[in-house]
């Protein structure tokens, strides 16, 4: 049997890297930013956040839209407006051009993961779904690793503009490719019988669009516990992700006195460690665990609560001033952190009712990428009134506290969540809040 389902991670494995690149580009540049248009650092948050008002607002939307049409001709679309936002944003001749290329920015992007998760499920049985997702999932943060000393030296060299160039140049590449490569298992002539056969019997979702409408189906999962146990969890993690995403560079280069460059390689270091934590616990990890008999919702949930809690490491880099430990408890926040985002992506692939995992995926990615708005104007804010980034840093920890008990008391099974009972227009739900 061979593995072209692999092929398919790897695709969508480089379109993360290609869109954190899209994204990391603007917390690099940021110092350059700062000083041609005089930004304050409550006006950086702006900036930084401007990417995040359409991304976050257009996953409740996408998540239909995919179910309906299908990840191929959706993420085909999102590649090519985001490689023209990333151009647009080097030809931007004004603040309020860069703000409005960033919205587009996320308008592209914001199909991305949940088609990413949506192809999961479709191409990967259940016992492959953890490493397949951390096989994706985890260039997030590997992105970052390459992509901050790779930009910081661009921007160096050409100016916060060579950095858009480069990135948009990157993108349409990409778009190239995803093109040519992507398909659905039913259609794509390079998928043999035999792995044909073992995808779907190893339990993936066919690509069939679900029934009834969106709002039905929306409010259907909306009276699921578990639903809302992974909304808060992942909405917790992600103040702390998008806190490291757009602040990080800026945290080091302002507080702990570091050059563009130098914050650049600093940056790198947690992201690493991210990038190796999820590709071995996320992924490796959890699935032998499973693999082995271990019941499959203690062994996330336990995984998911285990790593939150390393996430409170953030407090640690909230009382010092010395780079070295600064990033040490980063990292150690970061390398849990990440973990935790490995997990909740595969849990739509498992609990979303038949043709609603890209519903599911946009209800979540929506709670988590609303904190991309919320992280980076309130930390500027709060940089702005204090002069420090020790209370930005508490803020998110007393967040990660309240997603350890959303995941300990809400999350209650992994198991399929039933289709709503259809009676005439109206979907019924045999399971209300308390399941």
């Amino acid at each position: 049997m061979k593995k072209h389902r692999w092929s398919i991670a790897f695709l969508i494995a480089v379109g993360v890297i290609v869109n954190y690149f899209d994204r990391t580009n603007m917390s690099i540049a940021m110092p350059l930013l700062k000083k041609e248009f005089n930004l304050t650092a409550g006006q950086m948050g702006i900036f930084l956040s401007a990417f995040a008002w359409s991304y976050a607002f257009l996953q409740i939307p996408v998540g239909p839209l995919l179910d309906k049409i299908g990840v191929k001709w959706v993420t085909r679309t999102g590649t090519m407006i985001w490689t023209a936002a990333c151009l647009l944003t080097a030809v931007a001749n004004g603040w309020g051009l860069i703000i409005l290329s960033r919205v587009l920015l996320g308008v592209g992007e914001a199909p991305f993961f949940p088609a990413a998760a949506k192809a999961t499920s479709h191409w990967f049985p259940k016992n492959e779904r953890g490493k397949a997702i951390a096989s994706y999932d985890a260039q997030s943060k590997f992105s970052n690793a390459i992509g901050a000393p790779l930009i910081a030296l661009i921007v160096t060299e050409w100016g916060w503009r060579g950095g858009f160039y480069a990135t948009a140049v990157l993108s349409l590449i990409y778009a190239a490719v995803f093109w040519v490569w992507y398909r659905e298992p039913h259609e794509d002539k390079r998928l043999t019988k035999e792995e044909y056969n073992y995808i779907r019997e190893g339990g993936s979702q066919s690509a069939e669009a679900p029934t009834g409408t969106v709002m039905d189906n929306i409010r259907y999962l909306l009276t699921k516990r578990k639903v809302w146990a992974v909304f808060i969890g992942f909405a917790a993690y992600g103040y702390s992700w998008f806190l490291f995403l757009t602040w990080l560079p800026g945290y080091l280069a302002t507080e702990m006195g570091m050059s563009i460059l130098k914050s650049g390689w600093y940056s790198a270091i947690p992201w690493i460690v991210g990038t190796i934590s999820e590709i071995v616990i996320g992924g490796w990890l959890v699935d032998r665990l499973v693999n082995k008999g271990y019941d499959s919702t203690r062994v996330r949930k336990t995984t998911l609560i285990i790593s939150m809690l390393f996430g409170l490491s953030i407090i640690g880099a909230a009382f010092t001033h010395n780079p070295n430990i600064a990033v040490f408890w980063i990292s150690l926040a970061l390398g849990g952190l990440v973990v935790t985002s490995a997990v909740a992506y595969s849990i739509p692939t498992f609990i979303a009712p038949k043709g609603t995992v890209g519903t599911l995926t946009g209800i979540l990615t929506f709670g988590n990428n609303s904190m991309a708005i919320v992280a980076p104007i309130v930390t500027g804010y709060i940089v702005q009134a204090t002069g420090s980034f020790m209370y930005a840093f508490l803020v998110a920890a007393a967040l990660l506290v309240l997603g350890i008990i959303s995941y300990t008391f809400l999350l209650t099974d992994l198991e399929q969540i039933e289709p709503a009972a259809q009676k005439g227009s109206e979907y019924v739900s045999n399971e209300l809040m308390v399941e």
